[in-house]
């Protein structure tokens, strides 16, 4: 029997086990949410489009399952990009229906129409157009293969009025999935272990690619007395019960991870590579393993290059390796690693009443939250807080920007896991910056009854920028966000708020918050004057510091610099 190609879309994204279609309803798109109302797809009404995005790509990324998003033609196709790319580039599995004017209509400047091949092709792992509907379970298929194989966003072009054709639909496309384990051949692995045995110490680099492989890397550490250093998107996959952990490296990490892998006579990343050339090891010894051939060497050279899973790649490699005697760079990452610890304990710990500093907050959230908590945070500083200050347990799950590096990314991405797992606490951590940004979309946690926690991180400033500017010497520019109240805001949202501006009332708040039934806000008045600090200080930074500190004093700001001196240098 003939049916709409609406419909068979809808069909074949359903049967490959999507659930949730995130987007705006309007004109080139009507007949196609029609047919999401006939089926077994839950349609999410969002405010704006790019937080449709972002939310469809929370739920792909933590269930690991389709999530769809769907949009009109020009601007409301377009609305999507940003938390397009976004998801993207975390590897989140989601197929876009980008709607396009009526055939009869394409090639003559028509209102609203653009080329939507040339904006998506760069950010998708398929785009392609329907062009009859004899193709629309084919290519529907396609796409949803390419997002759940390949990790990333696929996009089907489709016209307004194909959804009106129909079509016979004799031919049975479907998804298909596959288990496929990569190794790299024997005489690699044999190269590989003679130089791992021949080196008098190992550090192992864990990143996203070693997720699903703890137990592999625990079992390689333990074999070569390697301390394990993590990538940002490791955390929640690397960290939990992990002896051998010595932290992150980069930007965003600590000194022990980063002098491991300094000081290691072999570098094995494992499933990554290094995102900032700063921080990669000067005696350039490295080894990678990786699935995908084209991120071998991609950012700093390396001596050896392996094609493979991690966790199948060590399996073979460890009959390979005898037990390594020798545990004294272990012992001296563990040592620095104890170090670095008492220092983020330093950081958290509040002492003053009248000044909340965000790294107490966030370990507050830390042993308030359920073990099985979803944390999704803002990019930029509460980014940081999240990484350094929550901890993996192995069933918390953690998801922020660390590929785009986007603002306004943490409680429209909370919004998807939300609605993928509604009996789980799932809490965005919000800079007052990234929350204003799309609060739009504030209206979507009630309508959609979605139980977002929000933790607004509230220091009236952009405070990730600021610490750029200072590290560069200038004075802070632009910076300073004239906030609403975020208690009424929500309250006028349908929300329930609660504001906390003194450290005695952070406890009671937040219990409250964490307890609402159904989405709730914290606002906490945080220290603007918080630097988030490097690894390593360069002496550059330090004089940038400085004269930073020299401009403000001449700028009448001289109480400011001293105690973001003291709080950041003079301890």
């Amino acid at each position: 029997m003939a049916q709409k190609v609406a419909d068979i879309i809808v069909d074949t994204l359903a049967k490959a086990g999507a659930q949730r279609c995130y987007g705006i309803v309007g004109d080139t798109i009507n007949h196609f949410t029609d047919a999401v109302r006939r089926s077994s797809l839950r349609w999410i009404h969002v405010r704006h489009e790019e937080a449709g995005a972002l939310a469809a790509g929370g739920e792909a990324y933590m269930t690991g399952e389709l999530a769809v998003c769907a949009g009109t033609c020009g601007p409301g196709s377009l609305h999507f990009i940003n938390g397009i790319f976004e998801s993207h580039r975390n590897g989140a599995p989601v197929v876009l229906i980008a709607s396009d004017v009526a055939r009869t209509e394409a090639g003559l400047a028509f209102p609203q129409e653009v080329d939507q091949h040339r904006i998506y092709e760069q950010a998708s792992v398929f785009c392609e157009s329907i062009s009859h509907p004899s193709q629309a379970r084919r290519i529907t298929a396609l796409a949803a293969q390419a997002a759940l194989s390949r990790g990333g966003v696929a996009v089907v072009v489709v016209n307004g009025d194909m959804f009106t054709e129909t079509d016979d639909d004799a031919l049975a496309w479907s998804v298909h999935r596959t288990g496929s384990r990569l190794c790299p051949g024997d005489d690699e692995l044999d190269r590989l272990a003679a130089a791992l045995n021949d080196a008098k110490s190992v550090t192992l680099y864990a990143g996203y690619g070693a997720r699903g492989a703890h137990d592999q890397v625990m079992a390689l550490a333990e074999r070569l007395h390697a301390p394990v250093v993590h990538t940002s998107r490791a955390k929640e996959f690397i960290e939990p019960d992990n002896p051998f952990n010595v932290g992150m490296t980069g930007i965003l990490g600590n000194r022990a991870g980063m002098e491991a892998v300094e000081g290691a006579d072999i570098t094995l990343c494992l499933g990554t590579d290094f995102a900032w050339t700063q921080f990669y090891p000067s005696r350039q010894h490295v080894i990678q393993i990786d699935r995908d051939p084209t991120h071998l060497g991609r950012r700093a050279p390396v001596d050896m290059g392996l094609v493979g899973d991690v966790g199948p790649t060590i399996e073979a490699l460890l009959p390979r390796l005898p037990p390594r005697q020798d545990d004294g760079h272990l012992a001296r990452a563990r040592e620095q690693w104890a170090a670095d610890r008492e220092d983020y304990a330093h950081a958290e710990r509040d002492g003053s009443p009248d000044l909340l500093h965000p790294q107490h907050v966030t370990r507050m959230l830390d042993q308030l939250a359920n073990e099985d908590a979803l944390f999704t945070a803002d990019g930029g500083s509460p980014m940081v807080w999240m990484l350094r200050h929550l901890t993996a347990n192995g069933r918390r799950r953690f998801l922020t920007s660390l590929l785009h590096g986007t603002m306004a990314n943490a409680y429209p991405q909370a919004m998807g896991m939300a609605a993928a797992f509604p009996d789980r606490q799932v809490i965005a951590l919000c800079g007052d910056g990234g929350l204003t940004m799309l609060m739009g979309d504030l209206l979507t946690l009630r309508q959609e009854k979605l139980p977002v926690k929000l933790l607004v991180y509230n220091n009236a400033s952009l405070g990730f920028v600021e610490m750029e500017q200072r590290i560069e010497g200038l004075l802070d520019a632009f910076t300073e966000l004239q906030n609403p109240d975020f208690v009424k805001l929500a309250e006028a949202c349908g929300l329930q708020g609660w504001r906390v501006e003194q450290g005695d009332q952070l406890e009671s708040a937040m219990r409250s918050w964490l307890a609402a039934d159904g989405p709730a806000l914290l606002d906490v008045r945080v220290n603007r004057m918080e630097l988030v600090m490097p690894p390593k200080i360069e002496l550059s930074q330090v004089a940038s510091t400085a004269l930073f500190g020299i401009k403000a004093v001449l700028d009448g700001r001289g109480r400011e610099v001293l105690e973001l001196l003291r709080n950041n240098f003079l301890r």
